[in-house]
């Protein structure tokens, strides 16, 4: 206190020589000690009351914006690990999607060639049986042949002969007949 006293009078004392242009631009002594008491005052006062306010909020905002950075943070590594979880499912969708098309194309080729075996086997059968078939024709046709013949032949040889060959004498001469016919 003493000093701004000190400060008071020495500005008055030289307020009172130098009034010319510098008393235009500092107010009167009275003036200037009040705006420094109450500057003073109002300092203490935000220094004491406000300041621990203005701290503790601006503490809160951190302490807030650090807690959704941290946040921002965590849901960033949850989407990226999210990202990789659902590229490494879709590599092995397609992965099993290529293996179930390979699969499907072998059983394809399967399929195919069961049935080209299937039915070279029935074409064989068909064949054989159409062979056969052919054999059994060609011996009826034969025997219904060699029967003709016979009958053609014992019917010939009635005539020559004039009389009636019987059974045991007609079937000698047509396998007779029919020997000499197989040697040609």
């Amino acid at each position: 206190m003493q000093l701004l006293t000190a400060l008071a009078v020495l500005a008055t004392e030289e307020g009172e020589e130098a009034s010319d242009g510098l008393s235009l631009i500092l107010p009167p002594l009275s003036e200037l000690i009040a705006g420094i008491l109450a500057f003073a005052i109002v300092f203490w006062f935000v220094g004491r009351r406000a300041m621990p306010m203005i701290n503790r909020t601006l503490e809160a905002r951190q302490q807030a914006i650090s807690g959704q950075l941290a946040d921002a943070e965590e849901s960033k590594r949850e989407a990226e690990s999210l990202l990789a979880d659902y590229r490494a499912q879709l590599a092995e969708a397609k992965t099993e999607g290529n293996r179930i098309i390979e699969e499907a194309r072998t059983a394809g080729e399967q399929l195919k060639a069961d049935v080209v075996a299937r039915a070279e086997e029935e074409a064989s059968q068909i064949l054989a049986k159409a062979r056969e078939e052919a054999e059994n024709e060609k011996t009826r046709a034969l025997a219904d042949a060699r029967r003709e013949v016979g009958e053609i032949s014992v019917g010939l040889a009635e005539k020559i002969v004039g009389e009636s060959l019987d059974g045991k004498m007609q079937q000698d001469l047509i396998d007779r007949y029919l020997a000499d016919l197989e040697k040609l």
